[in-house]
């Protein structure tokens, strides 16, 4: 079921939560831990998404050229107290939206996925801002809502996109046990296929892991053996682990959820 807005709505998600973003954090205590990231303050919270954005401008602005593997762009310059941080952020998220404003969504670009097109970076991006917007107001207290359209889009990508997709050194073998996942106020439904990846990455690592794929229909044509029902914002904040599952339903075939939490449970960037 297709989840995706349209570039002028991505684009406006940007805009709106890059904004809440910055004016939740302006003044936060700087050393505020971050309860999704313990490792960080809300500091290094508004550095990443500053970097994050710069980072993207950057690509936008020389496409399709590549960044270097190593260095990337080179390091933006600025200052890096409070004031500094603000102004970088306000800069490097001008320039994104910008660059994003200018750019034809099928034009071509370097991103670190299969699809390598500004449409990508457009989708992602707009989620990126989601995510850490709720990862400032989660530190400061300032609670907000999660746009339902955008976090069912954010359901699919999580899955589809960060969850799974097996580079093409790899294997899927899909295994008996499908999840379907109801998002209870969009109507959305997507289908889930458990299975196992194998396969030596390029440089030498061995997988053989339980990963998902994304399915349009069951193994045997039949029920899916597990289901996952819930608002599509709580859904979208427990795939990202800024949640728990107090929320949500997760029931069924005992093997296709255990399976399916374990994949889950892997880290995201």
């Amino acid at each position: 079921m297709d989840t995706s807005l349209t570039p002028e709505a991505y684009l406006a998600h940007i805009k709106a939560d890059s904004a809440r973003f910055r004016e939740v954090l302006a003044d936060a205590d700087p050393s505020a831990s971050v309860p999704s990231c313990p490792d960080w303050n809300s500091d290094d919270l508004l550095l990443h998404l500053g970097e994050v954005q710069w980072f993207w401008a950057q690509t936008l602005r020389r496409r399709p050229t590549a960044p270097d593997p190593e260095t990337g762009w080179g390091e933006p310059d600025f200052a890096k107290d409070r004031a500094g941080l603000l102004a970088f952020f306000d800069a490097s998220s001008a320039e994104l939206q910008d660059a994003l404003a200018t750019a034809a969504p099928t034009d071509a670009a370097w991103t670190w996925a299969d699809d390598q097109t500004v449409g990508f970076i457009l989708r992602r991006q707009a989620h990126e801002a989601l995510i850490h917007r709720l990862d400032a107001e989660q530190t400061t207290g300032k609670a907000g809502t999660l746009d339902p359209q955008l976090s069912a889009d954010g359901v699919h990508e999580a899955l589809a996109v960060m969850f799974a997709g097996a580079p093409e050194w790899g294997t899927f073998t899909p295994a008996p046990h499908t999840v379907r996942v109801e998002l209870t106020d969009t109507g959305h439904e997507l289908l889930v296929q458990l299975g196992r990846f194998t396969g030596v990455s390029p440089d030498g690592v061995e997988h053989d892991e339980d990963d998902i794929a994304m399915a349009t229909e069951t193994n045997d044509g039949g029920p899916a053996s597990a289901v996952l029902a819930g608002r599509a914002a709580d859904i979208d904040s427990w795939l990202w682990h800024r949640s728990d599952e107090s929320a949500l339903s997760l029931t069924g075939d005992t093997e296709a959820v255990e399976r399916f939490r374990a994949v889950l449970a892997q880290p995201l960037d």
